[in-house]
């Protein structure tokens, strides 16, 4: 039996040298992915063009301007002359935000009183605009305690704050969106590439009609699948790592918890992975067929419904459901756990459980099909 499952590997190492497609699909794919996703999906937003309309013209309106740009969250881009000039700011995108300083500013907060300050932003990527508000209400908030507190010192008084909030951010502390992507990334790259390669391989076999002869050869189903499946579990396993290595060099992802329970839920999930490829050759009887079915099923439920871009907990209760149909899922949640967190499979057990149920029944189904095409 082992002689058997060796020599399909051996066959299939073979015609991956000779099939120069398929190499880029596994070695070079991967990391043009990585490279694209990690730098073009990323919720930060920095350098944010702001236009002014100062009428105070004052050192504490200057002071509070100064505030914001000093940071690399916004870049001064214009000065406002006139209230008519701000609809066409906003209009030709030329700036993001527009600060409105009324002319009794500074007026008012050496008087006690409260001084107001009009924000305005655009409203059409709303992610970008509550971006923008955050970062302007705790610049906002930073200046009034400098000016409550020198008007403190002033008295002879000390500044009391009842409730003192001291934020801290674990696994994340500098709030790096790249960080919470990688590992969706992660996934996302070795679910494709897992399941296009052993589902045109499969499928190659059957449009050369080599797989008549190993129907009728000492060969069972399962010598077949293990010896077609094990060399893209290795080549899967490697470019994991190589995927592990570039996020550290480019995005400096580590790992934090253990190795050891990283390998064996990597290795989980590439053979959920590699079955669900399995189900798709059976199903298809062509390389560009099971190619279109194999990015479908593996491209789309990834990216939506996994947790990846999109948080799960904000979509409607039925689609939270769907987005069981995907080993992505389950996976990410694995990473975040080992990579951010580093807690220990007291923390994933259970995700791993999921992985295997998948893994086993995608490989059930694809026996049966296979079956009732053998008898039919």
């Amino acid at each position: 039996m082992l002689k058997r499952i060796l020599a399909i590997a051996k066959k299939e190492v073979r015609e991956l040298k000779r099939d120069k497609r398929m190499l880029y699909v596994l070695f070079v794919f991967p990391f043009v992915l990585l490279i694209l996703f990690g730098y073009a999906i990323n919720f930060d937003v920095h350098h944010i063009r702001m236009a002014v309309y100062d009428q105070n013209k004052s050192e504490d309106s200057r002071e509070f301007i100064n505030r914001l740009t000093s940071s690399d969250y916004f870049d001064f881009v214009k000065s406002i002359n006139s209230e008519s000039e701000i609809r066409g700011i906003l209009d030709e995108n030329v700036a993001q935000t527009v600060i409105v300083i009324p002319e009794d500013f500074s007026k008012n907060i050496h008087s006690n009183k409260e001084a107001k300050v009009q924000i305005l932003i655009q409203g059409i990527d709303a992610n970008t605009a509550s971006v923008i508000l955050n970062y302007m209400n705790a610049a906002t908030a930073t200046y009034t305690q400098k000016i409550v507190g020198k008007a403190l010192a002033v008295r002879g008084k000390q500044a009391y704050l009842p409730i003192n909030l001291e934020p801290r951010f674990w696994y994340n502390p500098d709030l790096n969106s790249t960080k919470f992507l990688i590992p969706g990334l992660i996934s996302f790259i070795l679910i494709m590439t897992a399941v296009i390669s052993i589902s045109l391989s499969i499928v190659r076999e059957k449009e050369r009609g080599t797989m008549e002869q190993i129907n009728v050869s000492p060969l069972s189903s399962l010598e077949l699948l293990v010896g077609k499946t094990t060399p893209y579990a290795v080549i899967a396993l490697a470019v994991a790592g190589i995927i592990l290595f570039a996020g550290y060099i480019l995005f400096g992802v580590t790992i934090k918890g253990s190795v050891f329970y990283l390998f064996i839920s990597t290795l989980i999930f590439l053979f959920a992975s590699l079955d669900l490829g399995i189900l798709v050759s059976s199903i298809s009887d062509s390389q560009q067929v099971a190619f279109q079915i194999a990015a479908l099923i593996s491209l789309l439920p990834s990216f939506l419904l996994s947790g990846f871009v999109f948080p799960i907990e904000s979509m409607p209760p039925v689609i939270q459901v769907l987005t069981n149909i995907t080993p992505v899922k389950f996976y990410i949640i694995i990473l975040r756990d080992i990579l951010l967190k580093g807690v220990g499979i007291e923390a994933f057990w259970n995700q791993i459980i999921y992985l295997l149920i998948f893994a086993a029944f995608f490989l059930t189904v694809a026996s049966l099909i296979n079956k009732k095409k053998k008898t039919a």
